[in-house]
């Protein structure tokens, strides 16, 4: 059951509103809720990230006993962020060998010229 939609605002690089005040309106639909996601966002990728949100607590939902929905969009918000904070780290990671790996070259490069 879909209930009457929700304005939000999304702003990928603040949480208020730009001063401009013009923003398209994008309904989404969020574990049964409707949301009007307010923003200047692409509206396709708005509601790509609306589904991603959605299926996460669908996750959680199939796997936890709770049906309070703000504990399942908390849970998924945690399961998001770990999964963000791992890619995150591991990127960082593969940036630090990357550098790493020049250093090395540009020594070699050194020693054999």
């Amino acid at each position: 059951m879909t209930s009457q939609p929700r304005d939000l605002v999304y702003n990928p690089l603040a949480v208020t509103v730009s001063m401009s005040g013009k923003h398209d309106s994008t309904e989404v639909e969020i574990f049964g809720q409707a949301y009007n996601v307010r923003g200047e966002g692409d509206p396709d990728y708005l509601t790509e990230l609306a589904q991603f949100v959605d299926a996460r607590m669908r996750e959680v939902a199939a796997e936890v006993a709770t049906v309070d929905p703000m504990k399942i969009a908390i849970l998924a918000a945690l399961n998001i962020a770990d999964e963000f904070s791992r890619y995150r780290k591991q990127r960082q990671s593969a940036a630090d060998w990357i550098e790493r790996t020049e250093e090395i070259s540009e020594r070699l490069s050194k020693v054999t010229s």
